[in-house]
Order: C-alpha cells, then structure tokens, then sequence
C-alpha cells in the first residue's frame, strides 16, 4: 500500500523554493568570503563549501525536475532568503572596505554561519518531509538529503568554530586555529560542543 503523504504541498514547495535560493545565495556569501579571508586553511575550506555549494544547487534543481515542479516560481518567502543573501555579502564588502583585513575576515566568518544556519535547517526540515511525504516524493527527498546532510552539518559546525576563535583571536586570547572543530572533523551538534569544551586543552 503507498504511503499517503501528510505534508502541507504549498508549504513544501516553499520550502524547496527557500532552499534552493539558499544555495544560490550562499554561492555569493562564500564568493564574497574567499575574498576576505586571510588564513589560509580558510580560505581553502571556504572554497571546498563553495564547490559542495554549488553542487547541493545542483541536487535541488533536480528534486525540482524530478518533482516537475517550477524552481524560478516566486514566492514572498524566497524574496525574503534572496534579499538576505545579498545583505550578507554587502556586510563582507562593506567590512573589507572599510575595516581592516582581520576585522573583515571576522565578518565574513560570521556571515557564513548567518547563512549556513538558515541552509543547515533548509535540509534538516527535507529530511523531516521525506519521512512523512508520499511514496515517490519521500524517495526524491530522502536522497538528495541523504547526499547534502553531512556537508551542511559540516559547514555550519566548523565555521562556527572558525568565528568563535577569530573572535578570541581580536580579543587578544589564545585561539585554536584551525578551530578543534576542524581538528575532531566534527558533524554533529553534540561533536561541536565536546569540540569547544575540549579547546583548553588544544592551547
């Protein structure tokens, strides 16, 4: 017997609509980013998000395909996600226009984790729909978030690591870097807290 969906479709669509304009969005962010990062085991992780970006757009242009649905329709929510995107990078082109090159890349560090947490929700929220969506939908879902969700669990976590000890850093403390985020190659938000506690110790 097929499963019958129990979702809310023109509040899935939006969530689609939402999530793929992330993902462009955050191709900017991280564009923008690169540019103002200045060390280097940044700026090379920034670049490694940037491909997986582009390519988790990519994974949410063929769950639009194979859905058949619209991925250029409008909405008011993703009017919403597109204008914060481009606030985003305005406030990296701003920093580095205006702030020096440390302060800059301390802005950028903060406005990836700004766009990564609304991305990591995007995707924990598909996973939540494909386990509740119809026989068809829920496999198209459940795949494509099967194929993003530890690269975004991964982004959020480390950068997030990565503008904790900046901000050590400018305060003239002692900083991990890279974070032990990165070190632990954490995933996880439990990962993420036994990292920080564990800082201390890394010093």
């Amino acid at each position: 017997m097929a499963r019958a969906s129990m979702t809310d479709q023109a509040q899935v669509n939006e969530l689609l609509l939402q999530a793929l304009e992330t993902e462009r969005g955050g191709i900017q962010v991280y564009t923008a980013a690169i540019e103002a990062a200045q060390n280097e085991d940044l700026k090379e992780e920034w670049r490694k998000y940037l491909d997986e970006t582009r390519r988790h757009e990519q994974i949410l242009l063929d769950v639009f395909e194979q859905l058949g649905k619209d991925p250029e329709a409008a909405s008011p929510g993703r009017e919403v996600v597109a204008h914060h995107g481009r606030s985003l990078v305005k406030a990296i082109e701003m920093a580095m226009a205006n702030a020096d090159a440390a302060a800059a890349e301390l802005v950028a560090a903060e406005c990836v984790v700004l766009a990564e947490t609304k991305d990591h929700q995007n995707w924990e929220l598909i996973g939540r729909v494909a386990e509740k969506a119809g026989k068809q939908e829920g496999k198209i879902l459940k795949a494509a978030h099967d194929e993003v969700e530890k690269e975004e669990d991964h982004h959020l976590y480390h950068t997030r690591g990565w503008a904790r000890e900046l901000w050590i850093q400018s305060l003239g403390l002692p900083a991990v870097l890279p974070p032990p985020e990165e070190e632990r190659n954490v995933e996880t938000a439990i990962g993420a807290a036994r990292a920080e506690q564990s800082r201390d110790k890394m010093m």
